[in-house]
């Protein structure tokens, strides 16, 4: 279904034959319907907001399951074309090298706000209290752990290839996805394979189904939020006014700082960017879930100039690699548990917690209670404040998702196009085109936005 992307209106919403489509059509219009429909049945009904819950779980499923498939067919499709085997391996150091030094200086960024702010000052928790709290923080993690780091680094071999897609284990999916490209770029150098061209019209069908689930967002943003609300209420807003305030002023702040990287870095208006990517960005806030917009992110991010290898590799990648956010949710807890049970931590206790999240930090993405396992992973380590006082974060945990998913979602976007820079495949006249209304999202290239994407956006403002 060859359908060029220049045959549908730019993100202005308007018609070919020049009539502007009704305003409650835009994706991004419904999702705040939904989000605000959401929050105020859970805060006028909880008991029916907390039973939504499944709404918002299934929409994200919906999209989870796609998203093995979907890494595959673009990292190979995108190494194969560009045919420059070398440029894979420095494309991931580059990345990885990013992610350390970005990742460190947002938990050190955390820190500094945490004693600037002291969240939890006065709020003197009783250790009688903690007595069960050992017992709740293994009923939210399941009992599970995080992986060491020899364990980690084993895990992104999968012991089998049906099993990473199966599991949707996204680094193991992304290593096999790295090898068949490679040797796909490989056997291309004696004739165009089949295959390739098998690969590429497989994207292209993924993201038409993408396109169809797409349509369902703003239910499954409304009964997550309904959810959220519901279940945790508005007065877990009050208790842990402190440390909510200053989790997401630190994420504020942190986007001024992401926003100076982008800009010195490639030239680019993060803001502008953030208005190109508006439906995305309103999208994971939704459904407090950056999973959730993974396949469009990508698309937006090679329309706006990056090369579909350096997505595809970098984006996946640092969903574990690059949490900026929880980095910086996960320094300013620890300082909090440390002043609520009246521990006033030294330089030096600081800087081995920094070491420490640093290191758990990595193996977070896709483990139940990640952040929970993290925090007792360095109050163990600490010996300062007991490991049951992580259980005081439960209630608020989750009104944390929005910063933590949104400064992740913009962290792993700035990395991507600081690693195109870096290698030189990002087309910066391309990127100030799109970022500026200029280009449709997905610009011209029928690789970035596959023809079924352009049909989708088109037929969604009808």
């Amino acid at each position: 279904m060859a359908i060029s992307t220049d045959a549908h209106p730019p993100p202005g919403d308007v018609s070919p034959t020049g009539t502007r489509s009704p305003w409650y059509t835009n994706l991004f219009v419904q999702l705040l319907v939904g989000i605000v429909g959401g929050i105020t049945l859970g805060w006028l009904w909880p008991t029916v907001g907390s039973e939504l819950k499944p709404i918002g779980d299934t929409f994200v499923k919906l999209i989870k399951m796609l998203i093995a498939p979907l890494i595959f067919t673009v990292v190979v499709t995108g190494i194969a074309k560009v045919g420059d085997v070398k440029a894979v391996g420095r494309i991931g150091v580059k990345a990885l090298i990013y992610f350390t030094a970005v990742t460190g200086f947002a938990l050190l960024f955390g820190l500094v706000m945490g004693n600037i702010v002291k969240p939890g000052a006065g709020f003197d928790i009783d250790p009688a209290t903690l007595a069960d709290g050992t017992e709740q923080i293994a009923e939210k993690t399941g009992g599970g752990e995080l992986p060491g780091a020899v364990e980690f680094v084993m895990d992104i071999v999968p012991t089998s290839v049906v099993g990473a897609f199966a599991d949707n284990i996204l680094l193991q999916v992304l290593f096999f996805a790295v090898l068949f490209g490679v040797a796909l770029a490989k056997y291309g150098e004696h004739g165009p394979p089949v295959v390739l061209e098998f690969v590429d019209h497989l994207s292209h069908i993924i993201f038409m189904i993408i396109g169809w689930i797409m349509r369902l967002a703003p239910i499954g943003a409304f009964g997550a939020m309904a959810f959220i609300i519901g279940q945790y209420g508005i007065s877990t807003l009050g208790s842990f006014a402190k440390l909510i305030a200053c989790c997401y002023l630190a994420g504020a702040l942190f986007v001024l700082v992401l926003a100076l990287i982008a800009k010195v870095a490639v030239g680019l208006n993060i803001f502008m960017f953030i208005r190109y990517t508006k439906e995305e960005f309103g999208l994971a806030l939704g459904t407090a879930s950056s999973e959730a917009v993974l396949p469009r992110i990508m698309t937006k991010l090679v329309g706006a100039g990056n090369s579909q290898a350096a997505t595809g590799l970098v984006v996946p990648t640092g969903y574990s690699f690059n949490l900026d956010g929880a980095a910086i949710y996960l320094s300013i807890s620890t300082l909090f548990l440390a002043q609520a049970t009246g521990h006033d931590l030294s330089v030096a206790d600081q800087l081995g917690a920094l070491f420490i999240l640093l290191l758990t930090s990595k193996g977070m993405a896709g483990v139940p209670g990640s952040s929970f396992l993290a925090l007792s992973a360095t109050a163990t380590a600490l010996g300062i404040f007991p490991v049951a006082a992580v259980a005081v974060l439960l209630g608020a945990d989750r009104i944390m998702d929005s910063m933590r998913v949104f400064v992740n979602l913009l962290g792993n976007c700035v990395a991507t196009f600081v690693v195109s820079n870096w290698e030189g495949q990002l087309d910066k006249q391309k990127m100030q085109d799109a970022v500026n209304g200029r280009l449709s999202p997905g610009g011209a290239d029928p690789v970035a936005q596959p023809p079924v994407v352009a049909e989708y956006e088109y037929e969604s403002r009808q």
